[in-house]
């Protein structure tokens, strides 16, 4: 009876811990996760804008696209390992501080060296923004992990989405200038943040300071087991973010080419696009809760596959509903990916959240630099038909070890 109740036990981690999810906290660092997201988001929504008052060439495009990459993906795993050791509630704050600055420098450009300057500096206050936010989420799931990094991540994908829908109805008509408008969503944000980190001082002062969660063991796999596993999923973040940053960055061009848009109009269809990442995003984490974080990476990467390979030869109906499906699928992987890459090691989640967004960061930003100078040398049609082949790499998953192994027990006793 006892093995029977630990198995059923197993099966929602909520009733191990005893622990209950902090909704408020979660829902706070998730729409401030919108707002940096959505701020963020203004910087690839506003190239076409760029690309004519600059004369900017594509490979210019993913320099810039690069450049804020790189600053936001290099310092996260340092931020986290260092968080790990010594929490720093309101740095949270201060990292929005940092993309506040990068925004205004932004609205007032007057060269591309300063484009570059002010994408680095919001780049920073990601780098800042994303560990320890993902920590935060994770000390207040309540032991329902994968429900909250989803919470936690739409915030930033709803973000995303509304970035280019504002770019189109306000930059757009309005100018560089208007950029700056959007401050007010940044300093909203340092607000709500300093809150957060009192509530964050206050449980890293308890019995959570390693911000995993009371009870977590590490799964019975040697350490070369788990590096192995986390190279892995490196590759499954690399498919599915070079796919998702071909269409972030460089769908409004092939729309505009293509089918001969408007550039208001693909900036309505980019944020159906993102949209659906959204929506495909808080989908990803409780299914991973219920039926295991592997079985979602399967059907995330993978199951995208299909609808890659039609996409180069739709039409433009097809093609909206095709990037959908693609949003819908791809975004449901990430949730599943950072939880399981905790769960292989946990006690380190500041680093390991640092170094997969850190890592995801910077691959979207080497791979719009690369698309962007493909683009140029062949077309923006080739672009996507190269990668439409990226999800196969989810073939990958078959070899990734089974770290979950009380779901499955749990659901075999709880029938018995």
């Amino acid at each position: 009876m006892e093995e029977m109740g630990l198995a059923v036990n197993t099966q929602n981690p909520a009733k191990n811990t005893g622990a209950k999810a902090a909704f408020t906290i979660l829902g706070a660092i998730s729409f401030c996760h919108l707002l940096n997201d959505m701020v963020q988001s203004l910087i690839p929504a506003i190239y076409p804008i760029l690309k004519s008052s600059f004369h900017l060439d594509f490979s210019q495009l993913g320099l810039i696209t690069l450049t804020f990459q790189a600053t936001a993906s290099l310092l996260q795993p340092f931020v986290g390992m260092y968080a790990d050791r010594k929490p720093k509630p309101y740095s949270l704050a201060v990292g929005m501080g940092c993309t506040l600055v990068g925004l205004l420098l932004l609205s007032r450009a007057w060269s591309f060296e300063m484009i570059l300057i002010s994408s680095a500096l919001v780049g920073v206050g990601s780098s800042v923004f994303h560990p320890e936010s993902s920590r935060v989420a994770r000390m207040a799931s309540g032991g329902q992990h994968g429900l909250a990094q989803s919470l936690f991540q739409v915030g930033g994908n709803t973000g995303s989405a509304v970035g280019p829908l504002l770019a189109a109805f306000i930059v757009v008509p309005h100018g560089q200038h208007s950029i700056s408008w959007f401050s007010a969503a940044a300093l909203a944000a340092i607000v709500l943040l300093i809150k957060v980190g009192g509530w964050y001082k206050r449980k890293a002062a308890g019995k959570l300071k390693s911000g995993a969660a009371p009870g977590e063991q590490r799964p019975a796999i040697s350490s070369g087991k788990v590096a192995f596993s986390i190279a892995i999923l490196g590759a499954l973040v690399f498919s599915k973010y070079i796919y998702l940053v071909s269409l972030s960055n460089y769908y409004t061009f092939y729309l505009m080419s293509k089918f001969h848009v408007s550039v208001r109009t693909s900036q309505i269809y980019l944020f159906v696009f993102l949209g659906a990442v959204a929506a495909g995003t808080i989908i990803g984490g409780p299914v991973g809760d219920r039926f295991g974080r592997k079985h979602v990476i399967w059907w995330s990467i993978l199951g995208a596959l299909p609808f890659t390979l039609m996409l180069p030869y739709a039409n433009l109906f097809w093609t909206s509903i095709l990037t959908v499906a693609i949003g819908l699928v791809l975004a449901s992987a990430f949730s599943a990916i950072l939880v399981y890459a905790q769960e292989l090691v946990p006690g380190k989640i500041g680093m390991i959240s640092g170094l997969f967004f850190g890592f995801a960061f910077g691959i979207a930003g080497v791979g719009a630099a690369l698309l962007g100078a493909l683009a140029d040398h062949t077309s923006i049609y080739f672009v996507y038909r190269i990668c439409s082949f990226l999800p196969a790499i989810g073939l990958l998953t078959a070899m990734l070890p089974e770290v979950e192994p009380g779901r499955a027990r749990g659901v075999v006793m709880s029938k018995v």
